[in-house]
């Protein structure tokens, strides 16, 4: 890579990580080296691009100005890239993919597999998070693409990928296990464990149409941690059914008695061309 390419690197990452040492980590160089790189810059452009303290980095008022434009150059560079590795026959590259957890357990391991068959040499970079934090990377160009809940913001360009439903987590011998059907209006008795976190809230929504007022003992976006305290007695929950496969906790699942679901689908960043790895891989979801 060109050696003024890395040093743009070098800056962009590290506001990214917050610090030297996790650039240093991600870019596999020292970080010595990368501290370097950034010094080199504030040097050739005469100007000072960061605070350096205790707590991290942090951008100073000519860092905030110059940082999109060393973005956009990396990212042009990554194009660049993409179409020399596309003239040479090569399917090589990197995908910066946002998902959350359950994606990230039950279908991103078998995608992966699969899009590797063709494409062996790509290489993936995961960052897992909300629907807001996926969104928020995706639209400052964090990651390439990301797994959210539709629908998504009218920034991003969307693909429908699949419905998931919504269900009654219970402890095995809960009283409404006894039900096949469970109403929301007999949740609303129970102690709730809510998982959410960010600002698009499925589990909330359904008990605000059914004018429910749950009563929430504890709110975690962990999904683990919500199943082991329902199978230890603490609490009811609703999960989406994806969460739910070959979980290792004995639970009671019911369906609810009026059906809800999410939808799940890929987001990126519109009017933004993406590099031919990237392409390729919304390509194989669009057709699997």
């Amino acid at each position: 890579m060109d050696m003024n390419i890395q040093k743009y690197l070098a800056f962009v990452k590290t506001v990214e990580c917050g610090s030297f040492t996790k650039a240093a980590e991600l870019l596999n160089y020292s970080q010595s080296g990368i501290s370097r790189m950034i010094k080199d810059l504030e040097s050739e452009w005469n100007v000072t691009l960061l605070e350096r303290g205790r707590g991290g980095v942090n951008l100073t008022g000519d860092g905030i100005r110059l940082l999109p434009y060393a973005r956009n150059v990396c990212q042009e560079y990554e194009k660049l890239q993409a179409e020399v590795d596309e003239i040479n026959g090569l399917r090589s590259g990197l995908i910066r993919i946002g998902a959350f957890s359950s994606v990230a357990t039950h279908w991103l391991p078998n995608i992966i597999r699969e899009f590797q068959k063709e494409y062996p040499a790509v290489d993936y970079e995961l960052l897992l998070g909300d629907y807001t934090e996926i969104e928020t990377w995706i639209l400052e160009g964090r990651v390439d693409c990301g797994f959210l809940r539709l629908p998504a913001g009218a920034e991003l360009e969307t693909l429908f990928l699949e419905q998931d439903r919504l269900l009654v987590v219970l402890p095995e011998d809960h009283p409404l296990s006894a039900l096949e059907k469970i109403p929301v209006s007999a949740l609303g008795n129970e102690p709730f464990l809510l998982m959410e976190k960010g600002g698009k809230a499925e589990i909330s929504e359904i008990f605000e149409r059914s004018g429910v007022s749950p009563k929430v003992h504890f709110t975690t976006w962990d999904d683990y941690a919500i199943m082991a305290m329902v199978e230890s007695g603490l609490g009811v929950s609703i999960l989406p059914e994806l969460i739910l496969k070959r979980t290792p906790y004995h639970l009671a699942v019911r369906e609810l008695e009026i059906p809800s679901y999410r939808n799940i689908g890929l987001a990126w960043k519109s009017k933004r061309g993406e590099s031919l790895a990237v392409r390729r891989f919304m390509e194989y979801l669009d057709y699997r």
